[in-house]
């Protein structure tokens, strides 16, 4: 039996700190060697997450085990003021989410479960166990991070004066850039395909409200893989991060509540609030996608080949054909210009590009049009798209004429690491930090983790 498993006495700040020890074999099994304020760092921790880097292929430079233990002194300072703060919440469904990315990363890079059991020497159920309480620290902590930098901007003088001060050396290099344009067509949904959709939720809907199970019939049959295998549960969210079909549907309902069948740019709803907080909103939905038909496929094919053969041959601009035609709601009034959801820019490089554009992209000159082809829109539906190579730039060093966003994103990124770091070394000098003395030599990015 363990003894004397944590004691930590905090005496006029001063910590003891003795390590787990088994009374039968008489040997450290476990250690403290850091502590940040009351919150222990053990060597298992830092073990445990030095096997699942190496599972993940994380690279580090220089020694792991000091790299992991400062990503875990910032973690705690970090965790410590998330805690305190009520609007950061982590649900079941986000920590689902990460548990099943990694897990399919180990299976898809270790083998099958078995040799993920293995590797770990521990069961599936036993990793996941262990995974949960560390992803869900995690995520407070990115969304703490996230909330010291959220407010920093950059103004264009700023960006200029930080683009004078580089040197030649650290001027970048900036690879080959694209811009393209895209038309995208829905095929046509059926009356019959409609109606059966329809239906089906309507069943839904009636056997819940005669006992059955909303979450169960959600990991059954809802597709929406995101929120499927958590019985259809969504984290809390504000009205504009939804559908606005969906959000006046959800926002009106009461807990508990089904709500009737809601049509969103998704597909097919049926909606079950579990709880309100202010201005965010906890539910479950059912998503259902109408079976597009073949023909309705083809036919779609056949009017954007037809509209993009009018463009090729004068008797409409793309402007034109972008704003009349494409379904795409982002591009069309912009004439079909795409830009990337992380940055705003509209140049890209080939490693950015969605796979099916870039397999068309690649062999196409400035001003051509492309041949139609199958591919899936921001909302997960079959489209067929017709895309335009606007611009193409060659690899060569970085200029504000040409580059500014790309040298804009380089400064803001500068000037929320200053910040960031700003506020670490501020919580550092207020917090009580230990670290044990084998840890004497690391060269840690910020020296005053050791007091």
């Amino acid at each position: 039996m363990i003894k004397n498993t944590i004691k930590i006495a905090l005496v006029i700040g001063i910590v003891i700190l003795e390590p787990f020890v088994s009374k039968a074999q008489d040997k450290v099994i476990d250690q403290i060697l850091a502590v940040v304020g009351s919150n222990p760092i053990l060597k298992s921790d830092i073990e445990t997450q030095a096997i699942q880097n190496q599972a993940q292929g994380q690279a580090v430079q220089g020694d792991s085990k000091c790299i992991i233990l400062e990503q875990l002194l910032e973690q705690k300072l970090l965790l410590a003021e998330a805690e305190l703060d009520t609007l950061i919440v982590v649900g079941d469904n986000q920590i689902n989410q990460q548990m099943d990315r990694r897990m399919n990363y180990f299976v898809e890079n270790i083998g099958s479960e078995k040799e993920v059991e293995k590797y770990f020497s521990k069961s599936i159920v036993q990793l996941k166990a262990e995974m949960s309480e560390t992803i869900k620290e995690q995520l407070k902590t990115e969304q703490m991070q996230a909330k010291i930098i959220a407010k920093v901007t950059v103004t264009p003088s700023e960006v200029r004066q930080f683009f004078r001060q580089m040197t030649p050396k650290e001027v970048p290099e900036i690879g080959s850039q694209l811009e393209y344009a895209q038309l995208t067509m829905l095929p046509s949904i059926t009356e019959k395909q409609d109606l059966e959709v329809k239906a089906k939720l309507r069943d839904f809907k009636k056997r819940i409200e005669n006992g059955d199970n909303f979450a169960t019939l959600a990991i059954m049959y809802s597709e929406d893989p995101g929120s499927a295998r958590n019985g259809g549960e969504m984290d809390y969210v504000g009205r504009a991060m939804l559908d606005q079909t969906f959000a006046t549907e959800a926002f009106n309902l009461k807990p508990n509540q089904v709500s009737k069948v809601v049509r969103s740019e998704f597909g097919y709803h049926i909606i079950q609030l579990i709880d309100r907080k202010g201005e965010k909103i906890k539910c479950r939905h059912i998503l259902i996608r109408p079976k597009i038909d073949a023909k309705e496929l083809d036919l779609a094919k056949q009017r954007v080949d037809s509209i993009a053969d009018f463009v090729r041959t004068g008797k409409i601009s793309w402007d034109q054909a972008s704003y009349m035609y494409s379904s795409d709601k982002n591009t069309k009034n912009n004439g079909g210009l795409v830009t990337s959801q992380r940055t705003g820019s509209s140049k890209f490089e080939m490693s950015e590009l969605d796979p099916d554009v870039s397999k068309v992209i690649v062999d196409m000159n400035i001003g051509d049009t492309s041949r139609p082809f199958l591919t899936l829109d921001d909302k997960q539906r079959e489209v067929y798209k017709v895309i335009k190579l606007n611009n193409k730039t060659k690899s060569h060093k970085a200029n504000l004429q040409d580059d500014y966003q790309k040298i804009s994103e380089m400064f803001l990124a500068k000037k929320k690491e200053d910040i960031y770091r700003k506020w670490i070394a501020k919580q550092q000098s207020k917090t009580y930090i230990h670290v044990d003395d084998s840890y004497a030599n690391c060269n840690f990015k910020l020296k005053s983790w050791r007091k």
